[in-house]
């Protein structure tokens, strides 16, 4: 098969949660441009339509759903949608997420319990919604989105919750590729380190967050949104069809020292 084939999405079909803002906008134009119809859900139903209208510009074609990805209901509409709509899903891209930042010792457990429940419950519902679909077409590619601090602690940015809900995800994505395998379902992972989005808004947006960066990180920098679509679209694609229960860290080489 011819290289630009391997990574073709021509006539897939992508749902990515969290859509309506940061690396999920990222996710959303990658996949399109790849060729994929793209479902992209969020609470923030305007932020959705803007994208939408975006890729319509561009004669690239999606479909908005407003979800609450906590919301067992939600995560069935927005299946539902695309399965009225396009008649299949291949891909999910389960990218919705909360962090908050508060010492361990203090961290208010109702803080705790929203994190978890968007970062962990959320993405197993997602999950599970649309890996019944794909267990019955006998295809599939879920692509979970952790981070680097799934697999590190980091201690210097205090946010347990955070580090515990995707430490979940790498072994979620682990245990559901085991379980799926042999029905055609491929579950992955992508673990970004520091990159542009409202959950790095606060700490990229300083000199001394983006010194901290430059000086821990051996790329000496922060990732930029579009290194991430070689890794979502070697997982998403052909390319990655022998490839599952991994969890791929793009941090510039922060988890190597």
């Amino acid at each position: 098969m011819k290289p630009e084939k391997l990574f073709s999405l021509k006539d897939r079909v992508a749902v990515v949660t969290g859509a309506s803002s940061g690396l999920g906008v990222t996710f959303v134009r990658g996949l399109a441009g790849a060729g994929a119809k793209v479902v992209i859900a969020a609470r923030r139903k305007e932020r959705l339509n803007a994208l939408i209208e975006e890729l319509d510009t561009q004669g690239l074609e999606g479909l908005a759903v407003a979800c609450d990805v906590t919301d067992a209901d939600d995560v069935d509409r927005v299946v539902q949608a695309a399965l009225e709509r396009f008649g299949r899903i291949d891909i999910l891209v389960n990218n919705a997420g909360q962090s908050v930042q508060f010492p361990a010792e203090e961290e208010p457990l109702e803080e705790f319990n929203r994190v978890m429940a968007v970062n962990v419950m959320g993405a197993f519902i997602c999950a599970q919604r649309c890996g019944r679909v794909m267990i019955e077409a006998g295809r599939g590619s879920i692509i979970n989105i952790a981070s680097m601090v799934g697999v590190i602690g980091l201690g210097t940015i205090p946010q347990a919750s955070y580090a515990t809900s995707k430490g979940a995800v790498v072994n979620m994505t682990r245990e559901l590729a085991a379980q799926w395998a042999k029905r055609g379902v491929r579950v992955n992972a992508i673990g970004p380190g520091f990159f542009p989005s409202e959950l790095t808004a606060e700490l990229l947006d300083t000199e001394e967050g983006v010194s901290f960066i430059k000086r821990r990180t051996p790329m000496r920098r922060p990732g930029r949104p579009e290194e991430l679509i070689g890794p979502l679209l070697f997982l998403a694609s052909d390319a990655g069809s022998y490839i599952t229960g991994q969890t791929i860290i793009v941090d510039g080489g922060w988890t190597c020292i």
